[in-house]
């Protein structure tokens, strides 16, 4: 199922908790380590939207043992922001675990102050609205820029940060101009940061390295997602290293201009399921070097 699909059906929101006390004070630690490793990647729980409700303790026992040191969960149904076990007892499971979670998706139109507030209580460093859809116009999007700037605002007075992550329809041509950019040059780059799904971008026919160099330092946190081979659907990534997608050539450089966090994630498992998927992500970026 597409994402937009599933957002639509479960009202999807997203959170994501980390557990340091000061969350932005040591960004550039959670990076890599030298020879061009990843040091701590980690996996958007989206990748997992069917196995999650059904068991999310055991499933986040299987992704901690997979190898992956952060989460970014995701808020479906019923569940809420921390499938059921509160703010706090969620930051404590991951946390014996020995994973982190930097970043939380969440519908940011419906009780976002309070969200803010339960993450903020627990260390979460970014929150991240994933989905205004395509068919709007560029006045739309100026208009996203005020409310996201008033949205970061409210964050960083919480010692967090507001951050939008892209789908293919911010990167394509409207009247001249591409959305992105509407949106990166209309927000204040101390209030709005960016999560940049390379997939999307890739798919939109754009290279992520261009465009982590044309906005330094306002793409902290991104989609590691690949792309399947002569493909000619929106939506078909794959099974990292298997694709299209040369991540051993991005990653570097959207380090090199300000990318901290590296969140694997998976829509389409031709072949395969979820829970092998993730293994098998996890073995192409624990391998990866650029």
């Amino acid at each position: 199922m597409e994402r937009r699909k599933f957002l639509g059906m479960a009202g999807v929101a997203g959170a994501g908790l980390a557990l340091t006390t000061n969350p932005l004070a040591t960004l550039a630690n959670n990076i890599t380590e030298v020879n061009g490793k990843i040091k701590k990647f980690g996996i958007q729980l989206y990748t997992l939207r069917d196995d999650m409700p059904k068991d999310p303790a055991g499933v986040l026992q299987q992704v901690a043992a997979a190898g992956y040191k952060q989460v970014e969960s995701f808020e479906a149904g019923g569940m809420g922001m921390f499938w059921n076990m509160g703010n706090t007892g969620f930051k404590k499971f991951i946390g014996d675990l020995g994973m982190t979670m930097p970043s939380v998706h969440c519908d940011i139109y419906t009780d976002f102050e309070k969200k803010v507030e339960q993450c903020a209580a627990i260390g979460v460093q970014y929150i991240i609205y994933a989905w205004e859809g395509p068919d709007k116009k560029l006045d739309d999007y100026k208009r996203f820029c005020d409310d996201f700037n008033k949205k970061g605002e409210f964050a960083k007075q919480h010692g967090m940060r507001f951050a939008f992550h892209n789908h293919d329809y911010s990167f394509k041509l409207m009247d001249g101009q591409y959305p992105q950019d509407v949106l990166m040059m209309g927000t204040d780059p101390s209030l709005v940061y960016y999560e940049m799904d390379m997939y999307w971008v890739v798919t939109a026919g754009h290279s992520p390295i261009e465009w982590v160099k044309k906005y330094p330092g306002r793409f902290k946190l991104s989609h590691v997602k690949d792309r399947a081979k002569n493909t000619t659907e929106n939506s078909d990534s794959c099974t990292l290293g298997t694709g299209s997608i040369d991540y051993a050539a991005i990653l570097g450089e959207a380090k090199k201009f300000g990318m901290d966090y590296f969140h694997v994630e998976q829509e389409k498992y031709e072949g395969t399921t979820p829970l092998q998927c993730i293994k098998d992500n996890a073995a192409y970026m624990k391998k990866l070097r650029f």
